[in-house]
């Protein structure tokens, strides 16, 4: 059976239908979209409601609304509920009492107060509450009311609005090495267009100097079916993809490379050579991967670990993954770090290994097995990166909704959010391995140059971080 989509409709007071005492109320959550695009339709930049790190460090915290996202909720009040359609704002006193948040519950309520015949105005006395039923807003407006019935007038449907910034922000991470020397990269089998164009563009944009090791003919044949500028690139020839990958690492190990970075072979090609115990890049840590995510829907940079190597870890070898990914985030400007530690529910269930590999992991971190970072967990994953779910589940935690660093409990769930939050919620993503001597750029073949020049930052970041502790 079709089923029809319920149409609303709205229906306005008239000045001489509204009466003194008469009110209306309207009640809507703050979300991280609706700061971002109130400071858009404004121009109103200030970075104490849209930067983050400029709010943490702020009188508040963490991230406001602007104040007159309130006052705007007053005027829809007025416009669509009370009086409604026909009503024209002709004048608005407000006071902010105190600031909202991402994930306040604010409840706007308008009472008539005053009627004036000679003009048809009528003031309303305005209120705005939070979920604690604190004040957040309180003030006048003065309208002019309605003559005319509005009894059934169709709703408009607005468009849905994406705030997409992808190049941007793109841009804002190539920002991140500015100034800095370029990293001598091995490039194992770049023998496809996206694989060649990547380090091509990481080195025009001065983040690697890419050592560009396979069959030479063969790289030189697509650089020139896809017009792509080889000038100054040193090129190893090397027979097929398992001996780019030996090549590879074996250019590493010499010191003439400082980076490693993956092309268009298979992952457990190159990561065979990587992990060799005789000539490998083994460290003393466990080796993993993590995704280096900007999301233009969440608030915070995000990492997401391990989705590539470890295919079903343990609790030591999440101890591991953690503690790389926290490493990672001190060297991309997170001091510390906060962790959720993910699982399909929030409370310890010993049916469910990764509640309690959680649970263990925490107090590892209690008892300084883990540093550096703020652990948290079980979460689910509404709760680690939304603060309206944290908070209508009643969570109270520093991690939940605030999520830097998601650890997941297997490669296979790990893979499937990355890879939703790249395709579906646009994700500005990099791919890095960690825990080996040299960090490691390991994108899919499927990925995009851009992919894998942002991949490329990341990495310059590791190995300027290694030249400073002495570590190459």
């Amino acid at each position: 059976m079709n089923q029809q989509i319920e149409q609303r409709y709205l229906v306005n007071k008239t000045f001489d239908e509204i009466h003194i005492g008469d009110s209306a109320s309207l009640t809507r959550t703050l979300m991280p979209e609706d700061v971002k695009l109130f400071a858009i339709l404004t121009g109103d930049v200030n970075p104490a409601v849209v930067d983050p790190k400029f709010s943490e460090s702020g009188m508040f915290r963490e991230v406001i609304a602007h104040g007159m996202w309130s006052g705007s909720l007053i005027s829809t009040v007025l416009g669509t509920q009370f009086p409604g359609p026909g009503t024209i704002l002709v004048d608005q006193s407000l006071h902010f009492a105190r600031p909202v948040t991402i994930g306040d519950q604010i409840t706007i309520t308008i009472t008539a107060k005053q009627k004036f015949e000679h003009n048809k105005h009528v003031v309303f006395d305005c209120v705005c509450t939070n979920q604690e039923g604190l004040q957040v807003v309180r003030g006048k407006a003065e309208v002019l009311a309605p003559l005319e019935k509005v009894s059934r007038l169709q709703e408009v449907h607005m468009p849905e609005i994406r705030i997409d910034d992808k190049h941007e922000r793109y841009t804002h991470l190539l920002e991140r090495v500015k100034g800095l020397e370029p990293i001598p990269t091995a490039v194992a089998h770049p023998c496809d267009a996206e694989s060649l164009k990547g380090p091509v563009m990481a080195f025009q944009a001065g983040i690697i100097e890419p050592i560009l090791i396979g069959p030479e003919s063969k790289i030189r044949a697509i650089a020139e079916e896809f017009g792509i500028d080889l000038h100054g690139i040193r090129i190893v020839h090397a027979a097929h993809s398992h001996d780019s990958a030996a090549l590879a690492v074996s250019l590493v190990r010499t010191g003439d490379a400082e980076a490693l970075m993956k092309g268009s072979l298979h992952t457990d090609e190159l990561m065979g050579e990587v992990v060799a115990r005789a000539n490998g890049l083994r460290t003393s840590r466990r080796i993993s991967h993590v995704f280096d995510m900007d999301v233009p829907t969440y608030h915070r940079p995000l990492l997401i670990t391990d989705a590539a190597i470890n295919i079903a870890p343990t609790l030591e070898e999440k101890a591991d993954i953690i503690r790389n990914a926290i490493d990672l985030a001190h060297i991309i400007g997170i001091p510390e770090p906060k962790v959720a530690i993910l699982s399909a529910v929030e409370t310890i269930n010993p049916k469910i290994q990764s509640t309690l590999d959680a649970a263990a992991l925490c107090k590892m971190a209690d008892r300084g097995q883990i540093k550096g970072g703020l652990l948290d967990g079980p979460l689910a994953f509404d709760n680690a990166v939304s603060i309206v779910a944290a908070k209508t589940k009643g969570i109270k935690s520093a991690v939940a909704g605030h999520a830097e660093i998601l650890v997941v409990p297997d490669l296979e769930s790990g893979n499937m959010v990355a890879k939703q939050l790249e395709y579906l919620a646009n994700a500005l993503t990099a791919g890095i391995v960690l825990g080996t001597k040299v960090p490691i750029v390991l994108t899919s073949r499927a990925d995009s140059a851009e992919t894998r020049t942002a991949s490329c930052v990341i990495a310059a970041l590791i190995a300027h971080a290694n030249r400073k502790n002495g570590t190459t």
